[in-house]
């Protein structure tokens, strides 16, 4: 098929006339054309005619390219399979030259000296020589017979003029897959060395040093990516929330508080989750602090902990989620928007993390689901004994007073609005009226002024 407009087509009729009417087409049917058959005139040579005659198949030369752009383009291991390429070059030119050696041979006359190739009976024993001759000078191990003749001079000193471009064309490809290697890291793994280096040009002690490249290890072993948005930041919105959902959407599913929710909710909140991982004795939030995110679970353990910081109170697992108290808005919550218990990473956690502000952005737009997390919230502080029911209905009274107040507020301002528009309209009707009543006696002041002129012309 063919791109038209970025969408393939691959209707037969289409594609065969497209390809008829390009270029491509005379040259693929020069590359196919049978030319050997020529070395069968009389007076060709049949040797060293044939190669000649098949020249025409390197007219395919770009054809292999557009395959090899395309075949790097969908495979999903590149850089392997930019070294295999490189290999296939490699070997391609060892035989090459190979092949130009055992011409030369024979031209010299095989066995001669000991520069060209011997006069085996078999002609594998001859290709294995000259392929191994070719690649002794091509990698310049330089361990090869001491040329005799003119030609055999110019053609180790071609050779060896040869592997030295070979060679740095081999460095800088393998540069540069390692290059890419790297580069594919650092967009996906945070680097450790600056935070390394600043640990140490600190004073730093070597625990915490070990703490973080820890940290950074498992996030490399374990695959994590927490530079997920910076990954993605390039994509359309939609195809953002099609990537995103795809990956995270099944572990989303299994944390409790989302399993009413609707998947049009889902998808909204999975654009504006933010993966975080916690190590092994790190404090995910304390009590008494500001709250400004809560956390989903996806992989490891949490303990709540008191305030020692080592008796366990619970723990929490794989779907569970926390912190929420202090992002919504509940009625008689005597801790406001601190943190109610603290929570410490066992081992290495792997967490889903939400804002405030993206959290009232979602809330905002499904109120069914905020009525679910608030009710939630509601039995989860009457256990703690952090809910004050006293001023929950004194909260919930004011705020019926307060919509009634606003109600009255709409009606007086509608009434308003109403007296507005009826004074407004007098006020253009007494206008208009106005208006007439102007244009009225300007008309009579004129009718009387030409009286007065009409009346002077005659006395004079």
């Amino acid at each position: 098929g063919f791109l038209e407009d970025g969408i393939l087509v691959q209707d037969i009729s289409r594609m065969r006339w497209r390809y008829l009417c390009s270029w491509d087409f005379p040259w693929d049917v020069a590359a196919v054309l049978p030319t050997e058959l020529l070395c069968l005139l009389p007076g060709v040579p049949g040797v060293l005619g044939v190669p000649m005659a098949r020249a025409n198949r390197c007219l395919r030369v770009p054809r292999l390219f557009e395959a090899f752009d395309r075949c790097e383009t969908h495979t999903g291991w590149p850089n392997a399979f930019r070294v295999a390429k490189l290999m296939m070059y490699l070997v391609l030119g060892i035989h090459w030259h190979g092949c130009l050696y055992f011409a030369l041979s024979a031209r010299l006359g095989l066995g001669t000296d000991p520069w060209v190739c011997p006069a085996f009976a078999r002609p594998l024993r001859q290709y294995l020589h000259s392929f191994y001759f070719s690649t002794l000078v091509l990698a310049m191990v330089g361990d090869t017979p001491a040329p005799q003749h003119e030609e055999e001079f110019l053609f180790t000193i071609a050779g060896f003029l040869l592997a030295v471009l070979g060679f740095a064309t081999i460095t800088g490809s393998i540069s540069a897959v390692i290059a890419n290697l790297s580069a594919a890291d650092a967009a996906f793994y945070p680097d450790v060395g600056p935070v390394r280096r600043y640990l140490r040009a600190r004073g730093a002690g070597g625990r915490l040093v070990g703490r973080v490249a820890r940290w950074h290890q498992h996030l490399r072993m374990q695959h994590k990516l927490p530079a997920e948005q910076a990954v993605l930041q390039h994509l359309p919105r939609g195809l953002q929330a099609e990537v995103a959902a795809s990956v995270h959407l099944p572990a989303l599913r299994r944390v409790g508080l989302f399993r009413g929710w609707g998947h049009e909710v889902l998808r909204q909140l999975v654009l504006r989750l933010r993966p975080q991982v916690f190590g092994p004795g790190e404090f995910v939030c304390r009590r008494g602090d500001v709250g400004r995110e809560m956390y989903f679970v996806r992989e490891g353990r949490l303990a709540v902990v008191a305030e020692d910081g080592i008796t366990q109170l619970a723990v929490l697992g794989e779907g569970l989620y926390f912190g929420e108290i202090s992002l919504i808005n509940i009625k008689g919550n005597t801790a406001g928007n601190r943190r109610t218990a603290n929570i410490l990473s066992i081992g290495y956690s792997d967490l889903f993390c939400l804002g405030k502000e993206d959290l009232a952005e979602v809330l905002a737009e499904f109120p069914r689901a905020r009525a679910t997390m608030e009710a939630k919230g509601r039995e989860l502080l009457l256990g703690m004994g952090w809910l004050d029911t006293g001023a929950e209905a004194a909260a919930v009274a004011a705020e019926a007073e307060a919509e009634q107040q606003l109600r009255g507020l709409e009606v007086a301002l509608e009434g308003l609005q109403t007296q507005a528009a009826r004074l407004l309209a007098q006020l253009e009707a007494s206008t208009l009226r106005m208006a007439l009543r102007i244009q009225h006696l300007e008309g009579r002041l004129h009718l009387r002024q030409q009286r007065n002129e009409a009346a002077g012309t005659a006395g004079a």
